[in-house]
Parts: C-alpha cells; sequence; structure tokens
C-alpha cells in the first residue's frame, strides 16, 4: 500500500478507483472556456469536436467569444458543437468549472464563482504568495496541468507537450542553424561527403527521445546525456540504435559541448526545480553560432545562461553562442496541442459531471487528487508552502474531514 494511500487509511478514508452512482437531481456541470490573454498562448483546452461530446452528455460549455481563434477553431465552429459563445469574460469565469492554459490572474480569480474549480498550468516561475491567497480567498479547488497523473502513474498532460516540444526543438534549431537567421549556415542532419551536424541532449526522458528521434531522422549525430542509468538504458531501447549516451560529468559533458553545434536542454526537474548541469564556462568554450535551446526554462532550467524569451523575441546570444529559451514551445504548434490537451481532458470532464463535481473527483480517484494544490481555501502543496512562506494542509486529512 502506498504512503498516501496508508495515510488515507489511517483517518477511514480510501481513495477509490470506482466511480460513485450518478447524484439524482444534480444540476448539469457548466464548464468555462476563457480566451488566453498572453499574446504568447495559443493553445485552447478543448476542441470544438470534443465541446459537441460534452454538448451531447448535458454538460454545459460556455467559451469566450475569440477563445479558439489562434489555433483556428472559430466561434461559429464552438456554437455548432453546441457551446454558447458570450462576450462577458466575468460569465465565463463563473462557471463551476473553467479550463485554461495560463493561470488566471489575481484579479480574474475575484471574478470566480466561490468553491469552483480552476484547471490551468500552475507555472511555478512566474507565481507569487498573492496568487494563492486570492484562490484560497475565493475557496478555489486549483488543479495543475503538471502534477495531474493518469491511472497508471504517468503525467498525461506532461508527456503530450513533452512530445510536441521534442519533435518541434529539431525543427527550431534547424531555423536558427541556417544563413538567413545568421546562424552557422549548417543543415541540421548531414549530407554525403559532409560530417554530420552534432546534437548533445541533456535529459533522456520524454522531451529527449522525441527530440532524438527527429535528429536521427535527419542524419544528425547525436549524443545524450542524463544522470539515471535506466533512463538512459530505456531510451535506447526506444530509439532501437546503439547511440551515444553518458552520466552527467563537467569533463565528458564539456567536451561533447565544446563539439556541439545544437544543445538541447532537456532535463526534468526534480523537487520543483532544477539543478544547473551547463556552467558559463561550458557554455563559453562553445563553437560560435551553435544554438542553445533549454526546454525547461519554465521550471528554471538546467543552463547557467539561460533566461526566459517570448516567442516575440525568442533569441538572443551569450558568449556568440544563440540561446532559444521560450517556456511554452509547443504553443507553436497549437492547432495540434489543443487537440492533444482535449484528448486528455474530454474524458476527465465526462467523468467529473457522471460523479457530480470536483470534490468527487478528488475522493475517487488518487491520479486526480495528486494534481489538486489549492482546496477550499487551504493550499495543500507542501513544495508550493515551503516556496512562499505560507502554512499548507493534507489534501487527505481536509477530505477526511469533510467527509
Amino acid at each position: 500500500m502506498s504512503t498516501e494511500l496508508a495515510g488515507l487509511t489511517s483517518v477511514g478514508l480510501i481513495a477509490k478507483e470506482s466511480p460513485l452512482q450518478v447524484k439524482k437531481g444534480a444540476k448539469p456541470l457548466h464548464v468555462g472556456l476563457p480566451k488566453e490573454i498572453s499574446s504568447q498562448e495559443k493553445r485552447i483546452v478543448l476542441t470544438p469536436e470534443s465541446v459537441g461530446l460534452l454538448s451531447n452528455n448535458d454538460i454545459q460549455v460556455v467559451v469566450e467569444t475569440g477563445a479558439g481563434l489562434s489555433a483556428k477553431f472559430s466561434d461559429q465552429d464552438y456554437s455548432d458543437a453546441g457551446a454558447q459563445i458570450v462576450y462577458s469574460r466575468k460569465e465565463v469565469l463563473s462557471a463551476d468549472v473553467i479550463l485554461k492554459i495560463d493561470p488566471l490572474t489575481v484579479d480574474e480569480i475575484a471574478e470566480m464563482s466561490s468553491g469552483s474549480c480552476l484547471i490551468s498550468a500552475l507555472q511555478l516561475e512566474k507565481q507569487s504568495a498573492e496568487f494563492i491567497r486570492a484562490l484560497n480567498e475565493k475557496k478555489v479547488t486549483a488543479v495543475a496541468f503538471e502534477y495531474l497523473e493518469d491511472k497508471v502513474g504517468g503525467m498525461p498532460v506532461v508527456r503530450a507537450m513533452s512530445e510536441i516540444a521534442g519533435s518541434t526543438v529539431m525543427l527550431i534549431a534547424s531555423e536558427y542553424l541556417s544563413s538567413v537567421n545568421e546562424g552557422k549556415g549548417l543543415i541540421l542532419g548531414g549530407v554525403t561527403g559532409v560530417p554530420p551536424t552534432q546534437v548533445v541532449i541533456i535529459g533522456a526522458g520524454t522531451v529527449a527521445e522525441y527530440a532524438a528521434r527527429t535528429a536521427i531522422g535527419l542524419g544528425a549525430n547525436i549524443k545524450i546525456f542524463d544522470n539515471h542509468i535506466y533512463k538512459l538504458r530505456r531510451i535506447k531501447q526506444l530509439l532501437g540504435q546503439q547511440i551515444y549516451t553518458s552520466t552527467i560529468d563537467n569533463f565528458t559533458l564539456g567536451q561533447a559541448l565544446a563539439e556541439a553545434d545544437v544543445v538541447i536542454g532537456a532535463l526534468r526537474a526534480e523537487k520543483g526545480r532544477n539543478k544547473i548541469v551547463v556552467t558559463e564556462e561550458m557554455v563559453a568554450n562553445m563553437i560560435h553560432g551553435s544554438i542553445i535551446i533549454d526546454v525547461g526554462i519554465d521550471q528554471g532550467g538546467c543552463i547557467e545562461t539561460a533566461r526566459m524569451t517570448t516567442h516575440d523575441a525568442p533569441v538572443y546570444q551569450v558568449h556568440d553562442i544563440i540561446h532559444y529559451c521560450v517556456p511554452n514551445i509547443a504553443s507553436r504548434v497549437a492547432r495540434t496541442a489543443s487537440y492533444s490537451l482535449s484528448n486528455i481532458f474530454t474524458p476527465i470532464i465526462l467523468q467529473m459531471a457522471d460523479l457530480g463535481g470536483n470534490e468527487e473527483m478528488i475522493f475517487n480517484y488518487k491520479w486526480f487528487l495528486r494534481g489538486v494544490y489549492t482546496y477550499r481555501g487551504s493550499l495543500t502543496n507542501a513544495f508550493l508552502g515551503r516556496k512562499f512562506g505560507l502554512n499548507h494542509k493534507e489534501l487527505q486529512l481536509l477530505l477526511a474531514a469533510r467527509y
């Protein structure tokens, strides 16, 4: 029995995996899709096809006008699917469940209904204690994309966006290696009689897997570094090739970086924030005109010279090395990413409606419970409590008190 389940047992509450009976007479679930206000964010959580499915199951979906335009979904598409299109942001924010990519602002949280549910990215590096306090004042149950698990312990949103980022990152590298972008003037890959491009990938997770697949397909020579041997062994098996792999140490990594044309920072944060493994000295020793892409910059990154950039101004140079550090790479392919997100959240909303609301989801499914970081006026995530100097309470104990 896991530690979490053992804790629940001790207070007489066990998270179930079989759904409760639908509550008779329960009001239909009301879901709101606000428009993203950041010019950098072009994705939307639900596609019109998913909205049609939800509408057919008596789930009311309210969409703010223009919410899907950046992903090439029109208001008419959503209206035809059964959604209500509204021009008032306040009306959308009054829904039982808000589905959004970027977290809400403090002012937007004030417009939410007390006791409602927010499902969005947390974006830890951008958050503050004020954000947490605003959620708690409204007694909002907040669920973070990054922490959600599936039934087998994986993180579906993180994996889906990592697959997209990994596949896209080599296309970005190719852009900035070209002469038209004042790069080294190299083709990403190789041609007959010319040495292949040298790619170093730091991390051996999902981003690394998909980046490596793309690089190998183009003919590049890749080296993958990670401090977890099982991850290195797994990625070799997944790629089906005898590629270069190594644990991370300053000498070996430094040598690889000195010869690299492309460096991908793809380390996954552990305990909230990444560790720096590429120092400024290592960057200074790289070949001029090479490119660094730090995919994990939203969690601090793993490269000392990396700092967060935007889609409007994605690159800068340090020691004549191009740095691309945009946190939401998947937003470059907003329509693909929206379909991927919709595939994940449509079943979740259907389950929530069947059970009667977000609280029943938390009580019945521990994989959903893991995404919760505020619950009815209390912070329930210990790491966030330490980061912002706020008190936190164990969610299992709060649930036990209610039930």
